[in-house]
């Protein structure tokens, strides 16, 4: 969906509907930041997220940046800080177990 927000994006801007520069694109998110946080019911919140989204996809397609890929490289560096912090968690888990046998 986020690359279908992208292409919609790209349409609009060919016939000059589009933000001159990425400033402009960081204050609509900025908008849309607060109208999320100021609404008041799910449907409202859904909407602000949706819309929220819809103006960071725009940010990355200003810097030509694929926002799958963005976030499938964000998802995945998460996991992998998530893994370690639990393998962490576990040896920490451990070494206490351990040492109070002693």
């Amino acid at each position: 969906m986020l690359f279908r927000s992208q292409k919609i994006q790209q349409k609009a801007a060919r016939t000059g509907f589009d933000w001159d520069n990425s400033n402009e694109i960081r204050g609509k998110i900025l908008e849309e930041l607060s109208e999320f946080e100021s609404a008041e019911t799910y449907e409202e919140l859904e909407e602000e997220f949706g819309d929220l989204l819809f103006s960071v996809v725009n940010m990355g397609r200003h810097s030509k940046i694929d926002p799958e890929k963005a976030l499938r490289n964000a998802n995945r560096k998460f996991v992998s800080r998530f893994k370690s912090m639990e393998k962490l968690a576990r040896d920490r888990k451990s070494t206490r177990l351990n040492s109070s046998h002693w």
